[in-house]
């Protein structure tokens, strides 16, 4: 949950899902309306699909308990290379390396790498480092008594991301509240502003779409969108993308881009309604959704929906963009 997520974003949806499936076999086991349902929301839903497949996996190869060697978590669907370390680490205190964002912008501005880390060398460069760190933090602590030293690599990582995420932040860090000032080369040499060198974000891209809340008889028609796709096995109202001209030329007189949806879709616009507009991202994308509702007395052409009455709707994991259409039809 927490990879491309926020902590403060994540907690109810964690606490849900622990309360629902608390175990690495309920996981499993559950159905796929049951784990999109939980995790409806929360974005990127390859993850939640990943997750049940690397359940499956631990009951059949490992018993129905987590592996706790590195390779081994490595393995697992939707874990990579600092998700893999991470865990290592933090959970069982092995000298694994970890590198996001938070110890890549740490690490740079202490020895001064200038190079941009997401090229190849430069970021192979920042693996070795971190490796070592872990590593040389394990023998140290390790060589004096005391009880901190089982905890070694784990306090190491996690200390780590905590200093980037609280202390040597993008904008504004708090230099001289840093515990490795003296060491910090991007700090003496009067660099930290320019440090980490990333390259500038490629421009977001506008996308428009229209989507139509048809009701019928007492029942709207949804479909699921299909194994492949962003947002795959969730719900969603009929819709369609603009593509040259903007959700704004859609016209009220059978003209512009509302109506070519509706043509397209074979719904019946002459008595559309508006019901709201959504505005949200998806990676780069900046997409603007029109929704109107019609009443329809024909058949749309729209081969895999299906007519559903209002109070089934809710329980159906829809996108987050349609849940806030779906809201917005209640009250309208």
């Amino acid at each position: 949950m927490l990879q491309q997520t926020q902590v403060k974003a994540v907690l109810p949806f964690w606490e849900r899902w622990m309360r629902e499936l608390p175990t690495i076999e309920s996981a499993a086991r559950a159905d796929s309306h049951t784990i999109h349902k939980l995790w409806e929301g929360l974005g990127y839903y390859t993850r939640v699909r990943n997750l049940q497949k690397a359940a499956k996996l631990i009951l059949t190869q490992h018993g129905g308990k987590f592996p706790k060697r590195f390779e081994d978590i490595l393995a697992l669907p939707g874990i990579g290379r600092y998700t893999a370390g991470a865990i290592s680490s933090i959970a069982f205190n092995q000298p694994a390396p970890i590198l996001d964002g938070n110890v890549m912008r740490v690490l740079t501005r202490i020895f001064g790498i200038t190079e941009n880390p997401r090229e190849k060398e430069t970021n192979q460069r920042l693996w070795q480092i971190a490796e070592e760190l872990v590593c040389d933090s394990r023998i140290s602590i390790s060589s004096t008594a005391g009880k901190n030293s089982k905890l070694a690599c784990s306090h190491l990582n996690q200390s780590l991301m905590e200093l980037g995420a609280l202390v040597c932040t993008p904008r504004n860090p708090q230099c001289t509240a840093c515990p490795l000032e003296k060491l910090c080369v991007a700090f003496k040499e009067d660099r930290v502003a320019e440090l980490p060198n990333l390259d500038k974000r490629e421009k977001a891209t506008a996308r428009t779409f229209v989507a139509f809340v048809i009701e019928r008889d007492g029942r709207f028609l949804v479909r699921r969108r299909p194994e492949g796709v962003v947002n795959a096995h969730l719900w969603e109202f009929p819709n369609i993308e603009i593509l040259g001209q903007s959700g704004d030329e859609k016209g009220g007189n059978g003209h512009g881009s509302f109506a070519r949806a509706a043509r397209e879709l074979g719904v019946d616009f002459h008595n559309a309604r508006p019901i709201c507009t959504v505005k949200h991202s998806i990676t780069r994308y900046r997409m603007t959704l029109e929704a109107f509702g019609v009443k329809s007395k024909r058949t749309p052409r729209i081969s895999d929906g299906v007519w559903l009455p209002h109070s089934q709707l809710d329980s159906l994991p829809f996108t987050s963009a349609h849940r806030k259409i779906l809201a917005a039809v209640e009250v309208v």
